[in-house]
């Protein structure tokens, strides 16, 4: 009889992953995760001392995933923040449930809106709308701060089902919004 595959910690990960995407964080556990690896909860265990320590990991995972999926930008040149901005709601109506798992989870909770705009993660959209807009970094972050509170207002509605996606009236709103935030960092210069 041929010796069973291991299960690696990053064959759980991604199985936990994959539910989340699939049908929601609040379905990762030892059953589900075992049943789509084919394998007993054993192994789950073993690499994962909780199930809380395998959600962050899920978590980790989808925030790596989602920081790729937005800097995926189809029109660059039409502007880099709209590109980030229409990506970030796009994603909230393919990837409803990694959307509510990254943003609308207790895993998002005790991130205040200075510590998101200061992590790592977020550097290289920072750095690229810098590279599009020009101006300090800290201009530059008052700009996102603006864009981001408006497309994650947009997103969220979107993740919950309660408005339909359209990309046009979107793009024209968010076009507005940033035009707004830079206006007004440009004015408190001058």
């Amino acid at each position: 009889m041929p010796p069973k595959p291991k299960i690696t910690k990053e064959m759980i990960v991604d199985s936990a992953f994959e539910i989340a995407r699939k049908t929601g964080a609040e379905n990762i556990n030892a059953r589900t995760v075992a049943e789509r690896l084919e394998c007993s909860t054993q192994p789950i265990m073993y690499h994962f001392a909780t199930i809380e320590e395998l959600k962050k990991a899920a978590y980790a995972k989808a925030d790596r995933y989602h920081s790729e999926y937005l800097m995926h930008i189809e029109s660059p040149h039409k502007g880099v923040m709209l590109g980030i901005g229409l990506n970030y709601i796009r994603f909230a109506m393919e990837e409803p449930h990694l959307f509510r798992f990254l943003f609308q989870s207790n895993f998002f909770a005790g991130t205040t809106l200075l510590e998101m705009i200061d992590a790592e993660e977020l550097a290289p959209v920072l750095s690229a709308m810098q590279g599009a807009v020009g101006g300090s970094i800290e201009q530059v972050k008052e700009i996102f701060i603006t864009v981001f509170l408006f497309a994650h207002g947009y997103a969220s509605i979107i993740a919950n089902n309660s408005l339909e996606y359209d990309e046009e009236l979107i793009k024209s709103h968010l076009e507005r919004a940033y035009r707004g935030a830079v206006s007004a960092v440009r004015e408190e210069i001058d």
